[in-house]
């Protein structure tokens, strides 16, 4: 697929020498965006657990693929560490209360409630990451059930001296006062003019700063806005600032101190500046790891709606398989950005097509009408050995592209000995061939299961099933298989005839109606478009 491989991070580098790992300890070794270098991850203060809390959805709008970019990056993170003996408790916040909710909200006609706008694209967001098999994470809190977290912070960190109010009732945080402020991201303060997004500046907000590079904490309650997008607190009515929420819900979930801190690569700053300098301030250890995806572009340019290119995830499940689309998003390496095109999807979905076909091969194949060897539990197939190539090259920063050549390579050997044993069929193959063909086509389930792509697991299942049998579609799959079959038996007759034309006309027939033909040493099957 046409894709940048060229990391948006500084050049690698292994870092200082660490001690061993303690027992337990996973091998993998991430890049850290504060650290600017690939380092193991640091064993937890649980042996055996892993903990993540990854910024999720501003639920302003519908998703779009460069929301699902991070959302399936960190989903095979968390598979590779689960494959790896590792507990991972993944949190991924909703944000659902923000000025551009309450300015969207505002403006549609007719208004709707900023609460009940919010409510709507969360759940689009949920079925998006359902669609493309993101698993859910441990916990998703929302930003609006979690204000009393936010207003004890914002006093913590008033008495510490890190925040003040300003006289309209906003609370700003003094970046001035924080040493370490901008360590993340490796800016000096004196060459900053803002720590706020662009989205989030406001002449009300900044009236009150006693410098222009703090930001809000709490902003203030205005006439113009719903009364009830506003919370009582000791310093005034208002909502929290963008940053606030995930700092207080991070402790409320994972402690003081976590493992792995993750987003988008565009949130590094000001928002992940931000969050660690109000964690920071309040005296917390925070993130040991920061993890940052890059984004996807578009022609070469950041995919954003402000460029007018944004591609909604609902309007390309009219036109694309759902696991194609995570093919194109998620076995690009989490750092480089995805250069998304119909060329991109094409070579995904032809991937796709080879990748479960094969499976589906060695599922009829092995299909003697008792149990399917090929069609073991995800349990069985998590627990199969992976090659050493394919364990390195994960545990190494997520090298995708080392894991893909692996894939690729067991591919072409199950298409291998299928050949070979098609000629005698599936339960009359030779005995080491058969076992050949269960082995491999279990090997390429266990792989693609690391990147969420396991043909043969949910969601996929039921799509690349399609055509099997009745077994798998009930009575309607029944039907319709035995009208399919009718017209498949007939094409075989007319093409050893040698009646070419009948054959394609036969074709013609099925791929008008939505049937795809697939022709194959076994002979022909067919799946839906």
């Amino acid at each position: 697929m046409p894709v940048s491989t060229t990391p948006t991070e500084p050049p690698e580098s292994t870092g200082p020498a660490a001690s061993p790992a303690s027992a337990g300890a996973p091998a993998l070794r991430l890049y850290d965006s504060a650290a600017r270098a690939i380092v193991p991850l640091a064993p937890t203060a649980t042996p055996g657990l892993v903990t993540i809390y990854l910024c999720g959805a501003t639920v302003q709008g519908s998703p779009h693929i460069g929301h699902m970019r991070s959302g399936i990056a960190f989903d095979v993170l968390r598979r590779w560490l689960e494959r790896s003996g590792q507990e991972v408790h993944l949190i991924r916040n909703v944000t659902d209360i923000d000025d551009k909710i309450l300015s969207k909200s505002a403006a549609a006609e007719p208004p709707v409630p900023w609460w009940a706008w919010a409510q709507r694209f969360e759940r689009e967001f949920d079925a998006a990451y359902r669609a493309l098999g993101v698993a859910a994470p441990t916990y998703e809190p929302r930003a609006t059930g979690h204000i009393p977290e936010m207003i004890d912070l914002v006093q913590r960190l008033l008495d510490a001296g890190h925040a003040y109010v300003g006289e309209s009732g906003n609370v700003y945080y003094d970046v001035r006062s924080l040493p370490d402020y901008g360590s993340l991201t490796n800016q000096r303060l004196e060459d900053l003019a803002t720590t706020e997004d662009e989205s989030q500046l406001d002449d009300d907000v900044e009236a009150d700063k006693r410098d222009p590079r703090d930001f809000a904490l709490w902003k203030a309650a205005k006439p113009t806005e719903p009364a009830d997008a506003a919370w009582d607190a000791p310093w005034g009515r208002g909502r929290p600032g963008w940053h606030l929420e995930c700092s207080a819900m991070s402790r409320r979930y994972l402690g003081e101190t976590f493992d792995i801190h993750g987003g988008g690569i565009d949130l590094r700053f000001p928002h992940h500046e931000n969050e660690q300098a109000q964690s920071h301030g309040a005296g917390w250890g925070f993130a040991r790891h920061w993890v940052h995806n890059a984004w996807v572009t578009i022609k070469g340019e950041k995919m954003s709606k402000s460029l007018g290119n944004s591609l909604v995830v609902a309007e390309l499940l009219k036109r694309y398989d759902a696991a194609v689309l995570r093919l194109a998003l998620g076995t690009v390496h989490h750092r480089s950005t995805v250069e998304f095109s119909e060329e991109t999807l094409a070579d995904a979905a032809a991937l796709w097509e080879r990748l479960s076909g094969a499976i589906l091969r060695a599922y009829e194949f092995c299909d003697g009408g008792g149990t399917n060897p090929v069609d073991a539990p995800a349990e069985q197939v998590r627990a199969r050995s992976l090659p050493a190539e394919f364990t390195a090259a994960m545990d190494e920063d997520l090298n995708l592209a080392g894991a893909m050549a692996v894939v690729h390579a067991t591919l072409k050997a199950l298409n291998v000995a299928l050949t070979k044993a098609a000629p005698s069929g599936g339960q009359g193959a030779d005995a080491d061939l058969h076992a050949s063909v269960v082995d491999l086509a279990l090997d390429l389930r266990a792989q693609l299961d690391v990147l969420g792509l396991d043909p043969l697991a949910e969601p996929w299942r039921a799509r690349v099933l399609d055509g099997v049998g009745s077994s798998h579609g009930g009575a309607a799959m029944e039907a319709l298989d035995r009208l399919i079959r009718h017209d498949l038996e007939e094409r075989a007759q007319a093409r050893a005839a040698k009646d070419w034309s009948r054959a394609d006309a036969l074709r013609d027939k099925l791929t008008g109606a939505g049937v795809v033909v697939e022709d194959s040493p076994s002979g022909a099957r067919w799946h839906l478009a």
